[in-house]
């Protein structure tokens, strides 16, 4: 493949710190035209599992190379349309999540868990029914809706075009801010590892859960915690917990927290997917640990305390205009904000223990859903017709027409001589 095929490999290798050479290990193949989009969801796909595969076998010391199948790619990042139990295919939006048509735009809204479906429905003074939460949001605007659903501890989007998202609050936060953050907190040693690396897991849904499925596919001994009363949807949990062992704990009862804690101390690697403090009151820090973050909207801002999904941040992002328009949303082909930032949250956590071995030190890494939509949006190459078009005065008058795709070095630019009226030039030979 050309090079622009390895644009997006380099472009995250090197937000990783990883040696650029080593991109030249990468072989890339398989059917083409996969995760079709207006925006370059299949770079995005492609090049995140690259460096996911790049950053394990720089840790495990391997000569490589690291191959890179289009086919394999496209299909996880569609897992849970796949994934079937006992032939049931699996459930991946409630009725309640969905577009909405509001006064004067569109919403949506995310509705899988029970607790964010209760909130929805509160915001709204409705009860539990297709038809009457559609009725409640015809009758108001769309950033009030937003506004009063996350109040309620649901969750609601309003449509936002690029732009708007631009001049937002929190869409300026996210620009301002890199792709990922890698931080070496002190000089701490690596904790002492005689086994398997020991991954605690304290993710939700599709990214986090990526990333922790990938370090138990590359031989992590991973260890989910979910809280008792709130366990992980079963079919997401079908999905995205296969390798790992699953255990439910409180954390604010003594005994199970004495438990986790013993857990911590153990530990070689934390992955979170809670919002930015969530989880502060916990004391999460261990000298020597790599700690590894996912949130929706980031660190920083207004909405960095918002919870988020990856179909939530297509919308406000204006991710969903791209893909269709703002009189008919669209979406990505796969849950790619989700998929990517997980096989990326993988390669940086591999990145930071292949540091650590190497200079010591506490490790935190940050990722959001946010900035790897960004990142598709603002950095990755995108197909733009006008960059492959000419235009040129004529007989005919101004034309605008494709560029040839035959180029080598030293060829022709371009045609002599544009179309001229037709049966007009006389039937001779320009050349004697």
């Amino acid at each position: 493949m050309d090079n622009t095929v390895r644009t997006g490999t380099e472009l995250l290798w090197s937000a990783l710190g990883g040696d650029p050479a080593q991109v030249d290990r990468v072989e890339y193949g398989g059917p083409a035209g996969l995760l079709s989009a207006r925006l370059p969801v299949m770079e995005l796909a492609r090049a995140a599992v690259a460096v996911c595969s790049l950053a394990a076998v720089e840790h495990a010391g391997l000569p490589g190379p690291v191959r890179v199948d289009d086919g394999a790619v496209a299909t996880a990042f569609v897992s849970e349309r796949h994934l079937r139990v006992d032939g049931r295919a699996p459930v991946n939006f409630a009725p309640l999540s969905r577009f909405w048509r509001s006064a004067d735009g569109w919403v949506r809204t995310h509705a899988n868990y029970p607790h964010h479906k209760v909130g929805l429905l509160a915001a709204l003074g409705v009860s539990d029914s297709v038809e009457a939460v559609g009725a409640a949001i015809a009758e108001r605007k769309a950033v009030e809706i937003e506004t009063a659903v996350y109040a309620a501890g649901g969750l609601a989007v309003a449509l936002r075009t690029p732009s708007e998202w631009a001049a937002h609050e929190q869409g300026r936060e996210v620009a301002a801010r890199p792709l990922l953050t890698r931080e070496r907190l002190d000089e701490a040693p690596p904790r002492r590892r005689s086994g398997p690396l020991r991954v605690l897991d304290l993710t939700r849904v599709i990214a986090g859960p990526v990333a922790t499925r990938t370090l138990a596919l590359l031989g992590a001994d991973v260890l989910r915690i979910d809280p008792p009363g709130n366990p992980e949807l079963p079919d997401q949990h079908a999905d995205t917990d296969v390798g790992k062992r699953t255990a439910a704990l409180d954390l604010d009862r003594p005994s199970d927290r004495r438990t986790f804690d013993e857990l911590l101390d153990s530990a070689d690697v934390l992955v979170t997917g809670y919002r930015p403090g969530a989880l502060d009151r916990f004391d999460l820090h261990r000298p020597g640990l790599v700690t590894a973050r996912l949130s929706a909207w980031g660190d920083h801002g207004p909405w960095a305390g918002r919870r988020g999904f990856d179909s939530l941040v297509q919308v406000a992002t204006g991710i969903a205009t791209v893909e269709g328009s703002a009189e008919q949303p669209g979406a990505l082909p796969a849950q790619a904000l989700d998929h990517g930032t997980g096989y990326l949250l993988a390669a940086a956590v591999l990145r930071s223990l292949t540091e650590q071995d190497r200079d010591g030190g506490t490790r935190l890494v940050r990722l959001a859903l946010a900035r790897t939509g960004h990142w598709l949006t603002h950095t990755l190459p995108r197909y733009e017709p006008e960059r492959y078009l000419t235009e040129s005065e004529g007989p005919l008058g101004r034309l605008r027409h494709a560029l040839s795709p035959v180029a080598y070095e030293g060829g022709p630019t371009g045609w002599s001589r544009p179309p001229g009226i037709a049966g007009a030039d006389a039937p001779v030979w320009t050349t004697a």
